[in-house]
């Protein structure tokens, strides 16, 4: 690939920048599919960079779980479309909620398999950083000069050799679920949680499939949003069927209201809510709810693992092993050397961060995508999509996701164009 003249962002939506002459999608997940159905409808040349070597990604790491939402809410128009036109079957309201593996099998595979994006995507190839050809982070801050050089990619690839690409426009869609936060107290690693090894499991298992990994152990499991509800109801129903299994579920909220959504329309979401609460008051025996406290340390010795907690409920705890589920951020390593504006509180895209601060009480079904502006970074042709726009935020939906990229696309479009 040729490095190649890149334009400016463009200004406004009724005035469109020129066709991109080279689209880098990054990530074959949902957002990154549509991205690439939507590249393939304008006509652009693009290449879809995806690290797993299948589409979907990291939703193998958790592809047991039913989401909350029906098929309905996951399938866009355009995939829609696309899947019809080529004859495959579309999953609709009448399909119920998927799980994550039953969502690649039945929608991610067939949209990767289209005709228009066959030879698209690049399985078995992350993409390392990203920056301009012949520019640094600090050089040409906000002038037409740094937006009239290439992107300059990175590629790592499974077998370990190294390349590069250029590219006119980068769509960022890699998520954040590889990158999870630390279980100390603060959000900073306690003392000898490094030394935990694989006593530690920062996603959510399949406890029927990996049962004797931790039926009759001591667990503790950090976290109080849906992965560590989702995990509680889990562990509890392991508890009631193991003998000898116990768990501590350790949440800092001394009275944690878990989420709720007065009248919340998922069924599937407040189902978790009332699991935990029943939790909380100690309905099943073997499972205990410590609110109010934090993990301070942790020491690995030869029978298991000693806790250390602080707050209120200030004690000690010999655990097997450790479930942390505190959330997951973006890995801002991959855009080192671009200019991108970050929130210091959600390490999102500061403009939309924004947004999203300022509707922090509502619920995510009701949000909006905010729009093209909103999503533009400092750096000129650089969008990050989907999960990983939102930060350290858990309310994205993909439906967001999906009317991201038609902004975003929209915006290279003329008027009549755009979809």
């Amino acid at each position: 690939m040729t490095d190649t003249v890149v334009q400016e962002s463009p200004p406004a939506p009724d005035a469109p920048a020129p066709a991109p002459t080279h689209v880098a999608i990054l990530g074959a997940g949902p957002v990154g599919l549509a991205a690439a159905l939507a590249a393939a409808d304008a006509g652009w040349p693009f290449t879809v960079y995806e690290q797993a070597g299948h589409p979907g990604g990291n939703i193998a790491r958790w592809g047991h779980v039913r989401l909350f939402t029906p098929w309905s809410m996951n399938v866009s128009a355009a995939m829609a479309r696309h899947l019809d036109a080529a004859g495959l079957a579309v999953p609709d309201g009448a399909d119920g909620y998927p799980t994550g593996t039953e969502f690649v099998a039945r929608l991610l595979v067939p949209l990767a398999g289209l005709p228009e994006l066959a030879g698209r995507i690049e399985y078995g190839t992350r993409v390392v950083a990203v920056g301009r050809a012949g520019l640094l982070k600090h050089e040409e801050i906000g002038t037409p000069a740094r937006g009239a050089r290439p992107f300059r990619l990175v590629l790592r690839r499974g077998d370990g050799t190294a390349a590069t690409a250029t590219a006119a426009l980068v769509l960022d869609c890699t998520g954040n679920y590889a990158t999870a936060n630390w279980t100390g107290d603060g959000g900073v690693p306690a003392p000898g949680e490094e030394d935990l090894g694989d006593r530690v499991v920062r996603h959510l298992p399949d406890l029927d499939a990996d049962r004797d990994a931790w039926a009759g152990r001591e667990i503790l499991l950090v976290g109080a949003g849906k992965s560590a509800q989702t995990a509680a109801r889990d562990l509890a129903a392991l508890v009631a069927a193991a003998p000898g299994t116990r768990v501590h579920w350790v949440v800092r909220g001394t009275d944690p209201g878990w989420g709720e959504i007065p009248g919340d329309p998922l069924p599937q979401r407040q189902a978790l809510v009332e699991s935990s609460r029943r939790l909380a008051r100690g309905a099943v025996p073997g499972f205990e709810v410590v609110a109010g406290a934090a993990v301070d340390s942790f020491t690995v010795g030869p029978d298991g693992v000693t806790v250390g907690l602080c707050g209120p409920a200030g004690r000690r705890l010999r655990v097997d092993r450790v479930l942390s589920l505190t959330g997951y951020l973006p890995d801002p390593s991959l855009h080192r050397q671009l200019q991108v504006h970050e929130c210091y509180a959600t390490a999102a895209p500061i403009t939309l961060s924004a947004q999203l601060l300022g509707d922090a009480a509502g619920d995510c079904l009701t949000q909006p995508s905010y729009g093209v502006d909103v999503l533009r970074s400092p750096e000129p042709n650089y969008f990050q999509l989907g999960a990983k726009s939102y930060g350290r935020s858990s309310q994205f939906l993909l439906r967001v996701g999906y009317e991201q990229v038609a902004e975003v696309s929209g915006a290279y479009l003329p008027a009549p164009s755009r979809r």
